[in-house]
């Protein structure tokens, strides 16, 4: 009976040894995929800023003293020569007084050297010395009342009182920033350029800029600086509008937006996570229309923060894989998941 039983599982055994495996199931691998467009070498970017006078001055007393008064505040508008702020003048009456005195004396006598010269009693020498120091007396005595008007500030220009620098009873010296005004007219926008970004813009550049919800304006790019904000690390900019803009004050913030040149759009862009290196060669999977992917050898003129400038070997509107590329082989069929990020 043991022998029959021992017999009958090893013949099971056996019949199951015989069955072929079942074949394993084909699963596509998941990849995330995007379509290759003509996303310029020169692509467009944004930057925000603020409105700005085109001609902005710090404005300063020419002598030195203290504040006794100021007349205007931050945003104020004024017009050429109004009084902005005064120093005391007392000592410089004092000065004034003293030299128109010394000129006074200094004239008195002149005219009696120039009696005595008439009638031979002094030398011509000795008349010539009088008249010396009356020209000098006279350009001291002129000298102290300009020291005297420059006790008080006055505008120099139509415009707006950006900034105030100092304030009353503030001693200050001569040339010391009072207050920052900025002169009516001509309104721009002052941005800063990122060094990365600073190859790809240059003075004259087309720009849209965005003031609020209002209609986009044409600028153009007007001035860019040559060297960077030691504390940003970023290249200050001024756009300036093609057409006189509506209801733009100044400290308005604003967004300028540099078009690409379409002129200039025969480089593709792809992002770097898509660059199969294969030693010295780089390639792309493309993707097939039956989702097989294929491996195609690309020239890269440029490497960027925000991609590969692709140069050859890639074409607008083919499908490629963005991203796990070391994990394909060739000719595997994928399930396409597209990035969301299409050019």
């Amino acid at each position: 009976m043991k022998f029959t039983l021992l017999f009958i599982a090893l013949a099971t055994l056996l019949a199951a040894c015989n069955k072929e495996a079942a074949p394993p199931v084909r699963t596509e691998r998941p990849a995330l995929t995007r379509l290759v467009g003509k996303s310029a070498a020169a692509g467009s970017h944004q930057y925000s800023g603020e409105i700005r006078a085109r001609h902005e001055v710090d404005l300063g007393f020419r002598t030195g003293g203290k504040i006794v008064e100021r007349r205007v505040t931050a945003g104020a508008q004024v017009k050429a020569g109004e009084v902005l702020a005064r120093l005391d003048p007392a000592d410089n009456a004092l000065q004034a007084g003293a030299a128109q005195a010394q000129y006074q004396l200094a004239e008195s006598d002149a005219k009696r050297y120039r009696e005595l010269h008439n009638k031979g009693f002094v030398s011509q020498s000795a008349l010539d010395a009088k008249e010396t120091a009356l020209q000098a007396a006279k350009a001291q005595a002129g000298l102290t009342r300009n020291q005297t008007d420059y006790t008080t500030l006055r505008a120099e220009h139509d415009g707006v009182v950006e900034v105030i620098l100092a304030d009353v009873g503030q001693v200050v010296s001569a040339g010391q920033p009072v207050l920052r005004l900025a002169q009516a007219g001509e309104a721009e926008v002052a941005i800063e350029i990122p060094e990365d970004q600073l190859a790809q813009r240059h003075v004259g550049d087309s720009a849209v800029v965005l003031v609020g919800n209002d209609a986009p304006l044409n600028g153009r790019l007007r001035e860019l600086s040559s060297s960077a904000d030691p504390v940003s690390r970023t290249y200050p900019a001024r756009v300036t509008f093609v057409a006189a803009p509506g209801k733009v004050a100044l400290g308005m913030t604003a967004r300028v937006r540099f078009e690409p040149d379409a002129s200039k759009q025969t480089a593709l862009l792809i992002p770097l996570s898509a660059v199969y290196q294969q030693g010295r060669q780089t390639a792309v999977w493309i993707v097939a229309a039956n989702n097989s992917v294929s491996l195609r050898q690309v020239e890269i003129s440029a490497y960027r923060d925000d991609g590969a400038v692709i140069a050859g070997g890639l074409k607008a509107g083919e499908r490629i894989v963005s991203a796990g590329v070391h994990r394909l082989s060739n000719g595997e069929v994928i399930q396409p998941v597209d990035d969301g990020s299409a050019q």
